[in-house]
């Protein structure tokens, strides 16, 4: 996830090298649609990965998924500027995109389903909320290289090459991570199943499901615009609209995975104390009524300790609602397609509407010269996510049995 996320987080350099236009919002909107565009392939990449991992087992996906991503993360690093190659240059960097999008289709619901199957039922949400809580790690490596980059490398060395050193040392950890998933053992949730079914029949059974994994994508709805609200958008946010510096920005961006990386577990074990259903539609309703007013006091006294507490209440609400949220996605799905229906449903859900956050944020400030108006975008959100979670609790779908 590391390797996914650079991206984002560095949006306004990649914008200059690859984008550069007479226009700064332009420059940027296109970087961010680029960053978007990468969560299109995160369905296909759900479908034919998530199928390999339900026939073949989740430790020989989990290893497919990494080694994909190397590819797409070595050709945005080692691609030369727009300045030196020409249109070439965001051809090739639009592509390393598409494979990094493809491999991130299944790797979160490969890890989700691999912690759910070696947990016990009364530790579920804690084990599973250590997924999105490693995100957090990948948030904060990220957001460390952009502190110290901007704080020792001057302005014009970083907009040249600067930027590439986050994308070089995830090339460089890559190696590291293929040995320690190779040796990690299949889960019993997959040993335990006597046969495994085929590719058409896994494609089958999901389009049976297809009404739960659309309310499955909704109820995710809310996860993943928050998450790339708070995290992906918030240094370029924090550093054209509310004219923090850069270095603050990033600064800003570790808090924020930090806050994160200590509340998603705590809030996956309260899971496991008082239901997935009941915290869900606490949290989203929360967030349903104060999105808009925080915001709006946020952009009206933009100092940095207002804009770190508003932030950091938006990574409570998030940490709340994920911690029981993806377990609840691994509960709810079918068991013997569970890899590609939490993979297809999250995955819709981020390429739809969470991943397009950034440049949907950057739109409707440019719509309405109203720098809170990308809350209106994280209240829609809310209100989708709480609809889906009820429309689910009629049908039933909130259990705790697994295998």
């Amino acid at each position: 996830m590391y390797d996914f996320m650079v991206f984002g987080l560095f949006a306004s350099y990649i914008a200059k090298s690859f984008f550069p236009s007479y226009s700064l919002y332009l420059s940027l909107l296109l970087a961010f649609v680029t960053f978007g565009v990468g969560f299109l392939m995160r369905p296909l990449g759900a479908i034919v990965l998530g199928a390999y991992m339900d026939k073949h087992g989740r430790k020989k996906g989990l290893m497919l998924t990494l080694g994909l991503m190397a590819i797409g993360t070595l050709s945005i690093a080692i691609t030369p500027s727009y300045n030196n190659i020409g249109i070439i240059a965001p051809i090739i960097i639009l592509l390393g995109r598409l494979i990094q999008g493809f491999s991130a289709g299944a790797e979160l619901g490969g890890v989700s389903v691999y912690l759910a199957e070696i947990s016990s039922k009364q530790n579920r949400g804690f084990y599973v909320s250590f997924q999105s809580a490693s995100q957090q790690l990948a948030i904060i490596t990220s957001a460390t290289f952009g502190f110290c980059l901007n704080e020792f490398l001057t302005k014009t060395y970083m907009e040249t090459f600067g930027w590439r050193i986050p994308f070089i040392f995830g090339c460089l950890i890559l190696p590291f991570l293929l040995i320690q998933r190779s040796k990690m053992d299949e889960t019993p949730g997959f040993l335990m199943k006597k046969t495994h079914p085929t590719f058409k029949t896994i494609i089958k059974s999901s389009l049976e499901h297809l009404p739960l994994l659309v309310l499955c994508a909704f109820m995710v709805m809310f996860t993943t615009v928050s998450f790339y609200m708070i995290t992906a958008y918030t240094p370029t946010f924090a550093k054209t609209e509310l004219s923090l510096s850069q270095a603050k920005s990033f600064f800003l961006t570790f808090l924020i995975a930090m806050s994160n990386f200590i509340l998603l577990p705590i809030m996956g074990a309260l899971s496991d104390k008082i239901g997935r259903a009941k915290q869900l539609i606490i949290f989203s309703s929360i967030c349903l009524l104060c999105a808009y007013p925080l915001m709006r006091y946020i952009t009206d006294h933009p100092t940095f300790n207002i804009i770190l507490g508003g932030e950091l209440f938006l990574s409570l609400l998030y940490a709340g609602y994920n911690g029981a949220m993806v377990v609840a996605l691994v509960e709810i799905v079918p068991s013997s397609i569970r890899t590609i229906c939490f993979s297809l449903a999250y995955s819709l859900a981020t390429a739809l509407f969470g991943g397009f956050t950034p440049a949907i944020a950057t739109q409707l400030i440019h719509m309405s010269n109203n720098k809170a108006m990308p809350a209106i975008w994280l209240t829609i959100a809310a209100f989708c996510s709480l609809t889906a979670i009820i429309l689910l609790l009629t049908k039933n779908k909130f259990q705790k049995i697994i295998y």
